[in-house]
């Protein structure tokens, strides 16, 4: 059992972490400081870096988190269940995605995850991993095309919804989100469920 001081600790560590995310989001890793993460957390600067070390360091336990909370979200049952059951838990996983807070997040930290040397390339490849590893293991129930892989259409699907969330967070008052993934729903279902489904 933990004790007080850890149960502090930990508090304090999640607190940070999720002012660190949303200022993340919001203005990005290089404009964002330990003092804007202190006054949104309530915790004091001198702790951020007890808790995280650095700036990279607390960038990095950010992705691990959302990347921890993408896989709670997508959540796979442990019965099997009838290729329709699974489609739809699967759209409903997209639709989570892109309502999830973190998502802004990764589409903010993509141009820093995409330089030379970048510190968190790595965490990038791994979410992106996560996201396919997810709709594959879905595809993987349902009656594919012939000539179409798990692999190919989870990378066609994860990246169809990275890419209508970025336009929605670019011109949400021009890109209808919600009809772009019913769209997407409908065009994958026609292509993996049987006739009538």
């Amino acid at each position: 059992m933990a004790t007080r001081r850890e149960q502090t600790s930990h508090e304090s560590s999640e607190r940070i972490l999720v002012a660190a995310a949303e200022l993340f989001a919001a203005k990005g890793y290089r404009q964002t400081t330990f003092a804007d993460v202190a006054e949104r957390s309530g915790i004091s600067r001198g702790s951020i870096p007890w808790h995280f070390g650095s700036k990279e360091g607390l960038l990095l336990a950010v992705l691990e988190r959302s990347v921890a909370l993408i896989g709670a979200g997508l959540a796979e049952p442990d019965e099997p269940e009838a290729p329709e059951a699974g489609f739809d838990r699967l759209m409903a996983g997209a639709q989570a995605l892109l309502e999830m807070p973190t998502t802004k997040l990764f589409v903010t930290l993509l141009v820093e995850a995409l330089e030379p040397g970048s510190p968190i390339h790595g965490r990038y490849v791994e979410i992106h991993d996560t996201l396919r590893g997810h709709c594959r293991r879905w595809l993987e129930r349902l009656p594919l095309p012939p000539g179409v892989s798990a692999e190919v259409l989870a990378v066609a699907i994860s990246g169809a919804v990275i890419g209508i969330h970025q336009q929605w967070l670019l011109a949400p008052e021009r890109v209808d989100a919600q009809g772009a993934l019913a769209a997407l729903r409908a065009m994958v279902a026609s292509a993996v469920l049987p006739v009538g489904e």
